[in-house]
Protein backbone atom coordinates (compact mmCIF):
# COMPACT_ATOMS: atom_id res chain seq x y z
CA UNK A 1 0.00 0.00 0.00
CA UNK A 2 1.12 3.85 -0.40
CA UNK A 3 2.25 5.00 2.93
CA UNK A 4 2.14 8.91 1.93
CA UNK A 5 -1.71 10.09 0.51
CA UNK A 6 -2.52 13.32 -0.63
CA UNK A 7 -6.13 14.71 -0.34
CA UNK A 8 -7.94 15.80 -3.75
CA UNK A 9 -8.99 19.56 -4.01
CA UNK A 10 -10.78 20.52 -7.33
CA UNK A 11 -9.91 17.26 -8.59
CA UNK A 12 -6.23 17.32 -7.87
CA UNK A 13 -3.93 15.40 -5.87
CA UNK A 14 -1.97 18.03 -3.08
CA UNK A 15 0.59 17.14 0.01
CA UNK A 16 -0.42 20.01 2.24
CA UNK A 17 0.55 18.37 5.05
CA UNK A 18 1.10 14.31 6.58
CA UNK A 19 -0.75 15.34 9.46
CA UNK A 20 -3.69 11.97 9.76
CA UNK A 21 -1.84 8.73 10.54
CA UNK A 22 -3.84 6.17 9.59
CA UNK A 23 -3.85 2.73 11.82
CA UNK A 24 -4.13 -0.85 11.71
CA UNK A 25 -6.91 -1.34 13.30
CA UNK A 26 -5.84 -5.04 14.57
CA UNK A 27 -2.42 -4.50 15.55
CA UNK A 28 -2.12 -0.47 15.88
CA UNK A 29 0.85 -0.10 13.66
CA UNK A 30 0.64 2.86 11.17
CA UNK A 31 0.08 1.87 7.61
CA UNK A 32 -0.34 5.36 6.17
CA UNK A 33 -0.20 8.58 6.60
CA UNK A 34 -2.89 11.31 4.76
CA UNK A 35 -3.12 14.77 3.91
CA UNK A 36 -5.89 16.72 5.72
CA UNK A 37 -8.04 19.81 5.00
CA UNK A 38 -8.46 22.65 7.39
CA UNK A 39 -11.88 24.78 6.94
CA UNK A 40 -10.01 27.43 4.93
CA UNK A 41 -9.69 24.49 2.38
CA UNK A 42 -12.94 23.08 2.29
CA UNK A 43 -14.45 26.76 1.34
CA UNK A 44 -12.07 26.44 -1.43
CA UNK A 45 -13.37 23.02 -2.55
CA UNK A 46 -17.38 24.26 -2.21
CA UNK A 47 -16.50 27.41 -3.99
CA UNK A 48 -14.53 24.99 -6.77
CA UNK A 49 -17.56 23.24 -7.08
CA UNK A 50 -19.85 25.81 -7.23
CA UNK A 51 -17.98 27.18 -9.92
CA UNK A 52 -18.35 23.94 -11.71
CA UNK A 53 -22.04 23.52 -11.77
CA UNK A 54 -22.75 24.43 -15.14
CA UNK A 55 -19.80 22.07 -16.35
CA UNK A 56 -21.43 19.20 -14.29
CA UNK A 57 -24.36 19.53 -15.28
CA UNK A 58 -24.06 19.43 -19.01
CA UNK A 59 -21.58 16.97 -19.48
CA UNK A 60 -23.89 14.13 -21.29
CA UNK A 61 -25.39 11.47 -19.86
CA UNK A 62 -23.36 8.84 -22.25
CA UNK A 63 -20.41 10.55 -20.93
CA UNK A 64 -21.70 10.39 -16.86
CA UNK A 65 -22.23 6.86 -17.93
CA UNK A 66 -18.61 6.01 -19.45
CA UNK A 67 -17.07 7.98 -16.45
CA UNK A 68 -18.49 5.47 -13.66
CA UNK A 69 -18.20 2.86 -15.75
CA UNK A 70 -14.27 3.55 -16.07
CA UNK A 71 -13.88 3.78 -12.42
CA UNK A 72 -16.15 0.67 -12.11
CA UNK A 73 -13.75 -1.39 -14.60
CA UNK A 74 -10.64 0.00 -12.42
CA UNK A 75 -11.98 -1.05 -8.99
CA UNK A 76 -12.17 -4.31 -10.52
CA UNK A 77 -8.38 -4.28 -11.37
CA UNK A 78 -7.91 -3.06 -7.60
CA UNK A 79 -9.89 -5.67 -6.32
CA UNK A 80 -7.25 -6.86 -4.14
CA UNK A 81 -5.59 -3.93 -3.17
CA UNK A 82 -8.60 -2.40 -2.49
CA UNK A 83 -9.49 -4.98 -0.52
CA UNK A 84 -6.47 -5.50 2.03
CA UNK A 85 -6.46 -1.42 2.41
CA UNK A 86 -9.94 -2.02 3.50
CA UNK A 87 -9.23 -5.31 5.99
CA UNK A 88 -6.25 -2.85 7.47
CA UNK A 89 -7.70 0.73 7.76
CA UNK A 90 -10.96 -0.69 8.71
CA UNK A 91 -9.96 -3.51 10.87
CA UNK A 92 -12.50 -5.96 9.04
CA UNK A 93 -12.17 -9.57 8.21
CA UNK A 94 -11.17 -10.06 4.99
CA UNK A 95 -13.82 -11.82 3.28
CA UNK A 96 -16.17 -8.75 4.48
CA UNK A 97 -13.37 -6.64 2.33
CA UNK A 98 -14.07 -8.51 -0.55
CA UNK A 99 -17.30 -8.58 -0.18
CA UNK A 100 -17.52 -4.32 -0.11
CA UNK A 101 -15.16 -4.28 -2.90
CA UNK A 102 -18.05 -5.78 -5.00
CA UNK A 103 -20.72 -3.61 -3.83
CA UNK A 104 -18.61 -0.54 -4.75
CA UNK A 105 -18.13 -1.80 -8.03
CA UNK A 106 -22.03 -2.53 -7.70
CA UNK A 107 -22.75 0.68 -7.32
CA UNK A 108 -20.96 2.60 -9.48
CA UNK A 109 -21.85 0.35 -12.14
CA UNK A 110 -25.87 0.60 -10.92
CA UNK A 111 -25.26 4.26 -11.05
CA UNK A 112 -23.69 4.42 -14.73
CA UNK A 113 -26.98 2.72 -16.16
CA UNK A 114 -29.33 5.29 -13.95
CA UNK A 115 -27.31 7.85 -15.38
CA UNK A 116 -29.16 7.47 -18.83
CA UNK A 117 -32.29 6.73 -16.89
CA UNK A 118 -32.82 10.50 -15.24
CA UNK A 119 -36.49 10.85 -16.59
CA UNK A 120 -39.54 13.40 -16.37
CA UNK A 121 -42.75 13.05 -16.94
CA UNK A 122 -45.59 13.77 -19.11
CA UNK A 123 -48.47 15.46 -17.81
CA UNK A 124 -52.50 15.84 -18.39
CA UNK A 125 -53.20 19.44 -17.44
CA UNK A 126 -57.09 19.04 -19.34
CA UNK A 127 -58.43 18.25 -15.44
CA UNK A 128 -60.28 21.74 -15.99
CA UNK A 129 -62.01 23.31 -18.81
CA UNK A 130 -59.56 26.13 -18.22
CA UNK A 131 -56.37 23.90 -19.29
CA UNK A 132 -57.25 22.91 -22.24
CA UNK A 133 -55.07 23.04 -25.07
CA UNK A 134 -52.00 23.40 -22.16
CA UNK A 135 -49.56 20.71 -22.41
CA UNK A 136 -47.25 20.03 -19.67
CA UNK A 137 -43.93 17.87 -18.77
CA UNK A 138 -41.36 17.58 -16.01
CA UNK A 139 -37.41 17.15 -16.48
CA UNK A 140 -35.27 17.05 -13.63
CA UNK A 141 -32.15 19.16 -13.14
CA UNK A 142 -28.91 18.53 -10.95
CA UNK A 143 -29.70 20.37 -7.90
CA UNK A 144 -26.14 22.06 -7.72
CA UNK A 145 -22.89 20.97 -5.22
CA UNK A 146 -23.58 18.38 -2.63
CA UNK A 147 -21.46 18.02 0.54
CA UNK A 148 -21.13 14.21 1.31
CA UNK A 149 -19.90 12.40 4.72
CA UNK A 150 -19.22 9.19 5.08
CA UNK A 151 -18.62 6.66 7.76
CA UNK A 152 -15.86 4.49 8.86
CA UNK A 153 -17.67 1.39 8.74
CA UNK A 154 -18.41 0.69 5.00
CA UNK A 155 -15.91 3.13 3.73
CA UNK A 156 -16.25 1.92 0.23
CA UNK A 157 -19.22 1.20 -0.52
CA UNK A 158 -21.03 4.51 1.33
CA UNK A 159 -19.16 6.67 0.28
CA UNK A 160 -19.60 5.30 -3.29
CA UNK A 161 -23.46 5.80 -2.87
CA UNK A 162 -22.73 9.53 -2.43
CA UNK A 163 -20.03 10.05 -5.07
CA UNK A 164 -21.72 7.64 -7.77
CA UNK A 165 -25.26 8.78 -7.73
CA UNK A 166 -23.84 12.84 -7.63
CA UNK A 167 -21.77 11.72 -10.79
CA UNK A 168 -25.18 10.43 -12.60
CA UNK A 169 -27.19 13.60 -11.97
CA UNK A 170 -24.39 16.11 -13.19
CA UNK A 171 -23.80 17.25 -9.32
CA UNK A 172 -20.28 18.72 -8.15
CA UNK A 173 -19.59 16.89 -4.66
CA UNK A 174 -17.28 17.65 -1.24
CA UNK A 175 -16.37 14.43 0.31
CA UNK A 176 -15.51 14.00 3.58
CA UNK A 177 -14.30 10.63 4.24
CA UNK A 178 -14.13 9.18 8.09
CA UNK A 179 -10.66 9.93 9.94
CA UNK A 180 -10.16 6.74 10.79
CA UNK A 181 -10.57 4.91 7.45
CA UNK A 182 -9.60 7.61 4.74
CA UNK A 183 -7.85 5.72 2.35
CA UNK A 184 -10.63 3.90 0.23
CA UNK A 185 -12.14 7.43 -0.54
CA UNK A 186 -8.69 8.58 -1.78
CA UNK A 187 -8.40 5.62 -4.04
CA UNK A 188 -11.83 6.34 -5.13
CA UNK A 189 -10.27 9.71 -5.61
CA UNK A 190 -6.98 8.43 -7.71
CA UNK A 191 -9.26 6.32 -10.17
CA UNK A 192 -11.92 9.22 -10.47
CA UNK A 193 -8.67 11.71 -11.74
CA UNK A 194 -8.31 9.26 -14.58
CA UNK A 195 -11.47 10.29 -15.95
CA UNK A 196 -12.72 13.45 -17.72
CA UNK A 197 -15.25 14.42 -15.18
CA UNK A 198 -14.60 18.27 -14.61
CA UNK A 199 -11.92 18.47 -12.26
CA UNK A 200 -12.86 21.48 -10.76
CA UNK A 201 -16.13 19.60 -9.67
CA UNK A 202 -14.76 17.65 -6.79
CA UNK A 203 -13.05 17.19 -4.12
CA UNK A 204 -11.94 14.36 -1.90
CA UNK A 205 -10.89 15.89 1.95
CA UNK A 206 -10.15 14.08 4.72
CA UNK A 207 -10.43 16.16 7.85
CA UNK A 208 -11.83 16.85 11.16
CA UNK A 209 -15.67 17.29 11.84
CA UNK A 210 -14.68 21.10 12.98
CA UNK A 211 -13.17 21.86 9.42
CA UNK A 212 -15.74 19.88 7.62
CA UNK A 213 -18.36 22.36 9.11
CA UNK A 214 -18.84 24.67 6.24
CA UNK A 215 -20.44 21.67 4.36
CA UNK A 216 -23.16 21.83 7.12
CA UNK A 217 -23.54 26.17 6.60
CA UNK A 218 -22.41 26.99 3.54
CA UNK A 219 -25.44 27.96 1.44
CA UNK A 220 -23.38 27.13 -1.62
CA UNK A 221 -24.04 23.39 -0.88
CA UNK A 222 -27.64 22.31 -2.23
CA UNK A 223 -27.95 19.07 -0.61
CA UNK A 224 -25.66 17.72 2.46
CA UNK A 225 -25.98 13.35 2.42
CA UNK A 226 -24.83 12.43 5.60
CA UNK A 227 -24.08 8.85 7.28
CA UNK A 228 -22.94 8.30 10.59
CA UNK A 229 -24.59 8.76 13.98
CA UNK A 230 -27.83 9.51 15.60
CA UNK A 231 -26.26 11.95 17.66
CA UNK A 232 -24.50 14.06 14.97
CA UNK A 233 -26.83 13.77 12.22
CA UNK A 234 -29.78 15.41 14.08
CA UNK A 235 -27.16 18.00 15.13
CA UNK A 236 -26.22 18.42 11.67
CA UNK A 237 -29.91 18.98 10.60
CA UNK A 238 -30.90 21.68 12.81
CA UNK A 239 -27.43 23.82 11.14
CA UNK A 240 -28.16 23.25 7.74
CA UNK A 241 -30.74 25.95 7.04
CA UNK A 242 -32.22 25.68 4.25
CA UNK A 243 -30.37 22.88 2.21
CA UNK A 244 -32.11 19.84 1.66
CA UNK A 245 -30.78 16.72 3.78
CA UNK A 246 -30.31 12.95 3.70
CA UNK A 247 -29.72 11.37 6.81
CA UNK A 248 -28.62 7.91 7.06
CA UNK A 249 -28.17 7.63 10.99
CA UNK A 250 -27.96 4.46 13.44
CA UNK A 251 -30.40 1.20 14.51
CA UNK A 252 -30.59 -1.80 16.94
CA UNK A 253 -32.42 -3.58 13.98
CA UNK A 254 -34.66 -6.58 14.94
CA UNK A 255 -35.59 -10.28 13.57
CA UNK A 256 -38.47 -12.06 13.93
CA UNK A 257 -38.33 -15.60 14.37
CA UNK A 258 -41.96 -16.99 13.78
CA UNK A 259 -42.99 -20.58 14.99
CA UNK A 260 -43.23 -21.64 11.27
CA UNK A 261 -39.56 -20.34 10.53
CA UNK A 262 -36.95 -23.29 9.16
CA UNK A 263 -34.74 -22.83 11.91
CA UNK A 264 -31.48 -23.99 10.71
CA UNK A 265 -31.58 -21.56 8.12
CA UNK A 266 -32.44 -18.79 10.01
CA UNK A 267 -29.43 -19.05 12.75
CA UNK A 268 -27.54 -19.60 9.35
CA UNK A 269 -28.41 -16.31 8.51
CA UNK A 270 -28.34 -14.39 12.21
CA UNK A 271 -25.14 -15.68 12.93
CA UNK A 272 -23.99 -13.76 9.92
CA UNK A 273 -26.34 -10.49 10.55
CA UNK A 274 -25.39 -10.50 13.90
CA UNK A 275 -21.63 -10.26 13.49
CA UNK A 276 -20.64 -9.76 10.32
CA UNK A 277 -17.79 -7.11 9.89
CA UNK A 278 -17.83 -7.28 14.11
CA UNK A 279 -21.48 -6.31 14.28
CA UNK A 280 -20.48 -2.58 12.61
CA UNK A 281 -23.62 -2.33 11.09
CA UNK A 282 -26.37 0.21 11.37
CA UNK A 283 -28.14 -3.06 10.23
CA UNK A 284 -26.59 -5.46 11.79
CA UNK A 285 -28.89 -7.65 13.72
CA UNK A 286 -28.86 -6.55 17.50
CA UNK A 287 -32.43 -7.91 18.63
CA UNK A 288 -33.37 -11.46 17.96
CA UNK A 289 -37.05 -12.36 19.09
CA UNK A 290 -38.34 -16.17 18.78
CA UNK A 291 -41.77 -17.56 19.21
CA UNK A 292 -41.72 -19.25 22.59
CA UNK A 293 -42.66 -22.70 20.76
CA UNK A 294 -39.48 -22.48 18.97
CA UNK A 295 -37.21 -20.56 21.55
CA UNK A 296 -34.98 -23.31 22.75
CA UNK A 297 -34.07 -24.89 19.93
CA UNK A 298 -33.01 -21.46 17.96
CA UNK A 299 -31.09 -20.79 21.28
CA UNK A 300 -29.34 -23.72 21.44
CA UNK A 301 -28.39 -24.24 17.66
CA UNK A 302 -27.13 -20.03 17.92
CA UNK A 303 -25.40 -20.93 20.75
CA UNK A 304 -23.24 -23.67 19.33
CA UNK A 305 -23.13 -22.09 15.93
CA UNK A 306 -21.47 -18.89 17.78
CA UNK A 307 -19.07 -20.74 19.62
CA UNK A 308 -17.61 -22.15 16.55
CA UNK A 309 -16.49 -18.42 14.91
CA UNK A 310 -13.04 -17.55 14.93
CA UNK A 311 -12.09 -14.11 16.27
CA UNK A 312 -8.92 -12.22 15.71
CA UNK A 313 -6.75 -10.92 13.12
CA UNK A 314 -8.85 -9.17 10.47
CA UNK A 315 -6.07 -10.49 8.00
CA UNK A 316 -6.71 -14.30 8.63
CA UNK A 317 -8.90 -16.38 5.92
CA UNK A 318 -10.63 -18.16 8.85
CA UNK A 319 -11.46 -14.64 10.97
CA UNK A 320 -14.66 -14.45 10.90
CA UNK A 321 -15.03 -11.14 14.18
CA UNK A 322 -12.17 -8.36 13.93
CA UNK A 323 -11.87 -5.83 15.92
CA UNK A 324 -14.30 -3.22 16.39
CA UNK A 325 -13.00 0.45 15.46
CA UNK A 326 -11.15 1.69 18.37
CA UNK A 327 -10.49 0.95 22.07
CA UNK A 328 -13.24 3.22 23.35
CA UNK A 329 -16.05 1.51 21.32
CA UNK A 330 -14.65 -2.20 22.57
CA UNK A 331 -14.43 -0.42 26.25
CA UNK A 332 -18.26 0.63 25.36
CA UNK A 333 -19.73 -2.69 24.50
CA UNK A 334 -17.67 -4.18 27.46
CA UNK A 335 -19.46 -1.89 29.88
CA UNK A 336 -22.93 -2.72 28.23
CA UNK A 337 -22.63 -6.02 28.27
CA UNK A 338 -21.31 -6.15 31.79
CA UNK A 339 -24.52 -3.94 33.03
CA UNK A 340 -27.19 -6.13 30.87
CA UNK A 341 -25.51 -8.98 33.35
CA UNK A 342 -25.49 -6.89 36.66
CA UNK A 343 -29.13 -6.00 35.69
CA UNK A 344 -30.24 -10.05 35.16
CA UNK A 345 -29.56 -10.59 31.90
CA UNK A 346 -27.47 -14.12 31.18
CA UNK A 347 -24.32 -14.41 28.52
CA UNK A 348 -25.20 -17.52 26.77
CA UNK A 349 -21.85 -17.23 25.19
CA UNK A 350 -18.86 -14.71 24.29
CA UNK A 351 -18.58 -11.52 26.58
CA UNK A 352 -15.20 -10.99 26.74
CA UNK A 353 -12.69 -8.92 24.99
CA UNK A 354 -8.88 -9.01 23.78
CA UNK A 355 -7.60 -5.98 22.94
CA UNK A 356 -10.18 -4.10 20.82
CA UNK A 357 -11.36 -7.61 19.36
CA UNK A 358 -14.87 -8.43 21.29
CA UNK A 359 -15.72 -12.00 21.23
CA UNK A 360 -19.37 -12.49 19.44
CA UNK A 361 -21.66 -12.68 22.19
CA UNK A 362 -25.51 -13.29 22.57
CA UNK A 363 -27.43 -12.89 25.55
CA UNK A 364 -30.62 -13.15 26.80
CA UNK A 365 -33.37 -12.19 29.82
CA UNK A 366 -31.84 -8.29 29.33
CA UNK A 367 -34.16 -5.49 30.39
CA UNK A 368 -35.44 -3.75 27.48
CA UNK A 369 -33.91 -0.28 29.21
CA UNK A 370 -30.57 -1.45 29.39
CA UNK A 371 -28.30 0.09 26.64
CA UNK A 372 -27.32 -3.28 24.72
CA UNK A 373 -31.52 -3.48 24.02
CA UNK A 374 -31.92 0.00 23.53
CA UNK A 375 -28.92 2.20 22.09
CA UNK A 376 -27.56 0.76 18.87
CA UNK A 377 -24.69 -1.72 20.14
CA UNK A 378 -22.81 -1.38 16.81
CA UNK A 379 -20.73 -4.12 17.93
CA UNK A 380 -20.13 -8.37 17.40
CA UNK A 381 -23.35 -8.72 20.23
CA UNK A 382 -27.35 -9.82 19.67
CA UNK A 383 -29.72 -10.08 22.53
CA UNK A 384 -32.54 -12.81 22.31
CA UNK A 385 -35.87 -12.35 23.84
CA UNK A 386 -39.22 -14.85 23.17
CA UNK A 387 -42.52 -13.73 22.79
CA UNK A 388 -46.38 -15.48 22.89
CA UNK A 389 -47.93 -13.63 19.80
CA UNK A 390 -47.04 -12.32 16.59
CA UNK A 391 -48.73 -8.66 17.87
CA UNK A 392 -46.69 -8.53 20.60
CA UNK A 393 -43.56 -9.21 18.47
CA UNK A 394 -44.72 -6.27 16.05
CA UNK A 395 -45.09 -4.20 19.48
CA UNK A 396 -41.45 -4.85 20.93
CA UNK A 397 -40.08 -4.01 17.79
CA UNK A 398 -42.09 -0.62 17.56
CA UNK A 399 -40.90 0.12 21.03
CA UNK A 400 -37.09 0.93 20.10
CA UNK A 401 -37.18 4.55 18.75
CA UNK A 402 -35.06 3.62 15.83
CA UNK A 403 -36.52 2.08 12.91
CA UNK A 404 -33.73 1.27 9.68
CA UNK A 405 -34.64 -2.36 8.81
CA UNK A 406 -36.38 -5.61 10.34
CA UNK A 407 -36.06 -8.95 9.22
CA UNK A 408 -38.67 -11.37 9.67
CA UNK A 409 -38.67 -15.42 8.80
CA UNK A 410 -41.89 -16.89 8.59
CA UNK A 411 -44.04 -18.62 5.38
CA UNK A 412 -47.21 -16.66 6.18
CA UNK A 413 -49.00 -14.85 3.68
CA UNK A 414 -50.77 -12.72 6.69
CA UNK A 415 -48.17 -12.10 8.91
CA UNK A 416 -45.92 -11.12 6.37
CA UNK A 417 -48.33 -7.96 5.15
CA UNK A 418 -48.96 -7.37 8.74
CA UNK A 419 -45.40 -6.43 9.51
CA UNK A 420 -45.17 -4.69 6.25
CA UNK A 421 -48.13 -2.26 7.36
CA UNK A 422 -47.16 -1.90 11.11
CA UNK A 423 -43.56 -2.68 11.35
CA UNK A 424 -41.95 0.82 12.38
CA UNK A 425 -39.27 0.91 10.25
CA UNK A 426 -37.74 1.43 6.41
CA UNK A 427 -37.65 -1.85 5.24
CA UNK A 428 -39.24 -5.43 5.93
CA UNK A 429 -36.71 -8.19 4.68
CA UNK A 430 -39.07 -11.69 5.10
CA UNK A 431 -37.13 -14.99 4.78
CA UNK A 432 -34.01 -13.24 5.46
CA UNK A 433 -32.17 -10.80 8.22
CA UNK A 434 -32.84 -7.20 8.10
CA UNK A 435 -28.72 -6.30 7.60
CA UNK A 436 -30.00 -7.89 3.71
CA UNK A 437 -29.20 -5.31 1.28
CA UNK A 438 -28.57 -4.68 -2.49
CA UNK A 439 -27.00 -1.18 -3.65
CA UNK A 440 -30.16 -0.61 -6.13
CA UNK A 441 -33.16 -0.68 -3.66
CA UNK A 442 -34.50 2.49 -1.11
CA UNK A 443 -32.69 2.12 1.59
CA UNK A 444 -32.87 4.83 4.52
CA UNK A 445 -35.00 5.07 8.13
CA UNK A 446 -37.76 6.52 10.13
CA UNK A 447 -37.26 7.88 13.72
CA UNK A 448 -34.52 8.54 15.03
CA UNK A 449 -33.02 6.09 11.82
CA UNK A 450 -32.97 9.25 9.78
CA UNK A 451 -35.09 10.19 6.97
CA UNK A 452 -34.15 10.11 2.61
CA UNK A 453 -33.49 7.18 0.81
CA UNK A 454 -30.22 6.15 -0.76
CA UNK A 455 -29.89 3.45 -2.93
CA UNK A 456 -28.52 5.36 -6.62
CA UNK A 457 -32.05 5.95 -8.33
CA UNK A 458 -33.38 7.13 -4.88
CA UNK A 459 -30.20 9.60 -4.01
CA UNK A 460 -30.18 10.82 -7.65
CA UNK A 461 -34.11 11.51 -6.73
CA UNK A 462 -32.92 13.74 -3.91
CA UNK A 463 -29.90 15.11 -5.84
CA UNK A 464 -32.13 16.36 -8.94
CA UNK A 465 -35.06 18.64 -8.60
CA UNK A 466 -38.28 18.73 -11.21
CA UNK A 467 -38.93 21.27 -13.11
CA UNK A 468 -42.39 22.08 -15.17
CA UNK A 469 -42.51 23.34 -18.91
CA UNK A 470 -46.33 24.29 -19.81
CA UNK A 471 -46.65 25.26 -23.48
CA UNK A 472 -50.37 26.35 -24.53
CA UNK A 473 -51.19 25.02 -27.77
CA UNK A 474 -50.29 27.46 -30.73
CA UNK A 475 -53.74 26.25 -32.16
CA UNK A 476 -55.31 27.51 -29.30
CA UNK A 477 -54.52 30.93 -29.58
CA UNK A 478 -56.90 33.71 -29.87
Amino acid sequence: MTTRWPLYLGGEPQHPNDSLEVLDKFNQRPIARVATADAATYETAIASAYSAREAAASVPPYQRRDVLLHCARRFGERQSELAESLCAEAGKPIRDCRGEVVRLIDTFRIAAEEATRITGEQLELAVTERAVGYQGSTRRFPVGVVGCIAPFNFPLNLAAHKVAPAIAAGCPFVLKPASATPLGALIIGQTLAETDWPRAAWSILPGTPAAAAPLVTDERVALLSFTGSPAVGWKLKSQCGRKRIVLELGGNAACIVERDADVDHAVERLIFGAFYQSGQSCIGVQRILVHRSRYDELRAKLVEATERLVSGDPHDETTFVGPVIDGDSAERLERWIASARAAGGRVLCGGRRTGNVVEPTLLENVPVEEPICAEEAFGPVAVLSSYDSFAEAIEIVNASRFGLQAGLFTRDLGRILMAHSRLEVGGVIVGDIPSWRVDSMPYGGVKESGFGREGVRYAIESMTEPRLLVIKDPGCLD
